[in-house]
């Protein structure tokens, strides 16, 4: 496989396939001596890893020859700009018609056009063989955004965890301690793990049992009930719960009590600033001091009119006093002079006060009573889509954006989520967010520093609560993290980059249209994997039981091949499946037959993925299949 990119995408990119998938991978980097490029280099210095590092300034035709793009399965484009991704793919379908692409795009619509066109080319260089999913010469489009959404959804949702998104659902892979008990979320166990605990499962270095055996991926039911009670586990457990988001308070409560709770949370006290009822305050000195003026001096009317003249004199609506006596027409004099140098003050703090009203009118403060809820800092791109995935879930959100025309905020209006339209960095809006009693914080604003403030100032409020960040750049991510862990050991902290939260998505795309999701497990690895089961004789005609096959696949789900879930991660799903509306049957009966007209949703080992795809049993020493217990 070969990843061309200028940044840290692709060098996470690299790690993955090669620790996690285990291929043979090429990178094409504009430096060896940059932070990334270096990166690269000690990975191709290690003899365990077969990494090679190329240097190009840019991906022109004889680069891609020059990295082996011919003969290559899969082609990664990550660089920043959209042109030289767009450029590199079209020379790449004509040097392979036949090879995977990934592109990384901004420009959605671009990326659609273009996934569209090179499909139709590599379908016209192969006589339509493109659409064969034994050759998969898909065009994959992703962007960082799309591949985020998951992880961190799941990640403030429930944790740590590897993520897979599939029709709009988001299941991650939970490690249960030995003797812990079966919840109601878990779909299915995907590994016995060779300690009794392990809060990474991932990790290659995990705590051996004394007379354990070692990491079994897709054990049998008979092993896996046995092993709970001495094993750690890896349980497959649903994230996300496919309904739709709940309708406004409004359409909830009726528009009666809708409208008496908003008028009960309006700002009033805006109008009791400080600077207001100074204002005000001298305004109405100066009204009584004439009013005293005129009862002594001019008093010819009745007493009520000592009040009213001197406030019509003041804003300049009353008539010449020609035919009063001096003193009326010389306190006339004196009120208009007062006037002019007033009323400027009295417009600004009526004005200052009215579009103070105005902004804090437009937020939507929580519930003094709310509690275990998600605090969302950001609304931006991703912010927007982590706060329409949270609402499919049971969890509640309060959203917290300082710019009124961020894309997020009418979506949240819309969803009825409370809503602070302030900057999470100033003093007191996170206490309003009730971030003492929520249960986790979400920070996706574009700024780092901002970031990393907002999350200093929530630890100190509430040191327990479960902080996801999102940052630009890796090593900054990692320093954080290692740093926040070891100041709040008890709190858990998950601080991660853009390119981090990405790689994943692009590997699962890289190994095919049929991969689903990759997950490390120790020492090895799990694909997702969806296939037809039709003309595979592993599947068709057999139960759900009988289809099994011990450390090699399991069916997770079933669902109909004749909508249609397009099972690749693509630009609005990542690392997933498109919605077909297929509803996938999660929790299938054993007894259930496999027939011509399903898709199914397989947990595999590389080995196994193989042995679907080609129907033939691996040499038991294939590298590929069988390094490092994959």
């Amino acid at each position: 496989m070969v990843i061309c990119g200028d940044d840290g995408l692709a060098h996470r990119l690299a790690i993955e396939l090669d620790a996690v998938c285990g291929e043979t991978v090429t990178v094409v980097l504009p430096s060896r001596r940059d932070e990334y490029g270096s990166g690269i280099a000690a990975l191709h210095r290690d003899p365990h890893s077969p990494v090679e590092l190329q240097v190009s300034a840019r991906p022109d035709e004889q680069t891609l020859l020059a990295a082996g793009v011919e003969r290559a399965a899969a082609l990664a484009l990550t660089y920043g700009d959209d042109q030289v991704n767009m450029t590199a793919a079209l020379l790449a379908r004509g040097l392979n018609p036949s090879i995977r692409l990934v592109i990384r795009m901004f420009h959605r619509e671009r990326g659609r056009h273009l996934e569209r066109l090179l499909d139709r080319a590599a379908a016209e260089a192969t006589g339509g063989g493109a659409d064969d999913p034994a050759l998969d010469m898909s065009t994959t489009v992703l962007s960082d955004a799309d591949t985020a959404v998951p992880e961190l959804v799941a990640a403030a949702a429930v944790g740590h965890g590897h993520t897979l998104q599939v029709e709009g659902k988001v299941f991650r892979g939970v490690v249960r301690p030995a003797g812990s008990p079966v919840r109601p979320t878990d779909l299915a166990t995907l590994a016995v793990l060779s300690g009794a605990h392990q809060d990474d499962p991932a990790s290659q270095d995990s705590p051996e049992t004394p007379g354990a055996e070692g990491t079994q991926l897709r054990p049998d039911t008979r092993t896996a009930y046995h092993r709970q009670f001495t094993h750690g586990r890896l349980m497959l457990e649903e994230v996300t719960h496919h309904h739709a988001p709940e309708p406004p308070a409004r359409a909830r409560r009726g528009p009666g009590s809708w409208l008496r709770a908003r008028l009960a949370h309006l700002p009033w006290k805006v109008f009791l600033a400080r600077e207001v009822i100074a204002v005000f305050g001298v305004l109405t000195a100066i009204v009584l001091a004439l009013a005293a003026a005129t009862a002594l001096f001019a008093d010819e009317h009745p007493w009520w009119k000592n009040f009213y003249l001197p406030l019509l004199d003041i804003f300049t609506m009353g008539d010449p006093a020609t035919d009063e006596v001096v003193a009326r027409r010389i306190l006339q004099l004196v009120a208009g002079f007062v006037g002019l140098a007033v009323l400027p003050l009295v417009v600004a703090a009526t004005m200052n006060a009215t579009e103070a009203f105005r902004t804090a009118s437009a937020s939507h403060p929580p519930e003094d009573d709310l509690a275990g809820h998600i605090v969302l800092v950001g609304l931006g791109k991703i912010g927007t889509r982590v706060l329409a995935q949270l609402r499919t879930t049971d969890h509640k959100v309060v959203a917290v954006e300082r710019d009124p025309h961020a894309r997020g905020v009418a979506l949240a209006r819309e969803l009825g989520v409370p809503l602070l339209l302030e900057d999470a960095s100033s003093p007191g809006v996170l206490d309003r967010a009730r971030i003492r009693h929520s249960r986790s914080l979400l920070v996706l604003t574009r700024d780092d520093s901002e970031n990393l403030d907002i999350v200093m100032a929530a630890r100190e409020a509430n040191p327990g609560v479960r902080v996801v960040m999102r940052l630009y750049d890796d090593d900054f991510a990692a320093t954080v993290q290692r740093t926040l862990r070891a100041s709040y050991p008890d709190a858990p902290t998950r601080s991660r980059s853009v390119s981090a939260l990405a790689a994943p998505a692009f590997a699962a795309a890289m190994m095919g249209r049929h991969v689903l999701g990759v997950m490390p497990v120790e020492r090895g690895s799990l694909l997702f994997t969806v296939v037809d089961v039709a003309g595979h004789p592993e599947l068709e005609g057999r139960s759900v039981h009988e289809a099994f096959r011990e450390n090699e696949w399991r069916v997770l789900a079933v669902g109909s091949a004749g909508v249609g879930v397009v099972p690749a991660p693509s630009r609005d799903t990542p690392a997933g499946a498109r919605s077909g509306g297929t509803g996938l049957d999660w929790r299938p009966v054993a007894g259930r037959v496999l027939r011509a007209g399903d898709r199914v949703v397989l947990a595999t080992t590389r080995r196994g993925l193989d042995i679907l795809m080609t129907g033939l049993q691996p040499h038991p020493h294939d590298r590929r299949g069988e390094r490092d217990g994959r």
